[in-house]
Formats: structure tokens, sequence, C-alpha cells
């Protein structure tokens, strides 16, 4: 996410035109976000750059997040993702989407919902984004029924047994 405006079509009223403030700037953060898409529990963890570095600690967060037991993670094949040097946490496995397929990653239905507290709005800083973005996302961790019925995929590993 960053400063370059997200807007989303609004309502206005007839002969009216809905005005959006915005400011074309490049400067970005990450959303880092993990659902369990069964019970919708997910834990989301910003970052103002992402590599190799990085993605080890945010694998480290999500490690302690889950707890004991095996976990997997779907990525899109990003290259901090896919390089060498990220340290994989034991009992955390990582698994790859074909290429072009990001539809298949429950994570990605999660930006709709996280973008909803941006859209359409004018951020003088970027923390000022960030801080609006943290909020959201403890929004949605306290609201796993939401963000459940937006990641269960028909397919997912084990919905015919709780179907």
């Amino acid at each position: 996410m960053g400063l370059k405006p997200l807007l989303r079509k609004v309502w206005a009223r007839e002969g009216e035109r809905p005005q959006a403030v915005v400011a074309q700037r490049y400067q970005w953060f990450y959303v880092c976000s993990f659902v369990e898409p069964e019970s919708g529990a997910n834990l989301s963890l910003l970052v103002d750059g992402m590599d190799s570095t990085v993605m080890s600690w945010v694998l480290r967060e999500f490690r302690a997040w889950v707890g004991e037991g095996a976990a997997w993670v779907v990525l899109d094949r990003a290259g901090w993702q896919v390089s060498q040097r990220v340290e994989v946490p034991e009992g955390v496995d990582l698994e790859y989407l074909p290429p072009y397929s990001p539809e298949l990653q429950p994570a990605e239905r999660m930006w709709p919902l996280v973008n909803k507290a941006v859209a359409n709005r004018y951020f003088e800083t970027l923390e000022e984004m960030m801080e609006v973005v943290a909020e959201r996302c403890q929004v949605l961790s306290a609201d796993p029924a939401t963000v459940r019925k937006h990641t269960l995929f028909h397919w997912w590993p084990g919905m015919k047994e709780s179907t």
C-alpha cells in the first residue's frame, strides 16, 4: 500500500460530481497477512520495506502466532519469498502457487477488506496511512467471521468434512 491514491466509485446526488482529494506520491509500505480460512483467524504485519531479511522476520512472527504444530504458508513467488536467504522456521512449510494464479491465495481476498479503510482518502504522510491500515487490520483480526466469509474457498482442504 502507499500514498498513490486508491479510488473507488461513490454515490452522488444527480447533477453533482463527487470529489476526492488526491496527490500522486510514490511512498510504500507492505501489509503481510496470514489467514486461517476455516476459522477466519488472521495476522497482519506492516513493514516499511520487503526483502529476504524482512521475510524471515515475518515468518518467525507467523510461527510465534501459530504456536505448536505444523503450518503452511501459500506464497505467490515474489523475489523475496523464493530467495535462498529466507530463513524458514521449523514447522513452517512454504507452498508456492503456480504463476499468474493469485486468486488461489486466500489472503489475497483480504485486500479489499483492508483497502476499505483508505479508499478515496488523502493522507498527508505514510505514517498516517499506516496507522489507519493498522487499525483496520486490528478490526479484521477481531472479526474472523467476516474474514472467513471472504477467504474460505469451496476447494479448501477440510471443507468437504465440515460441509
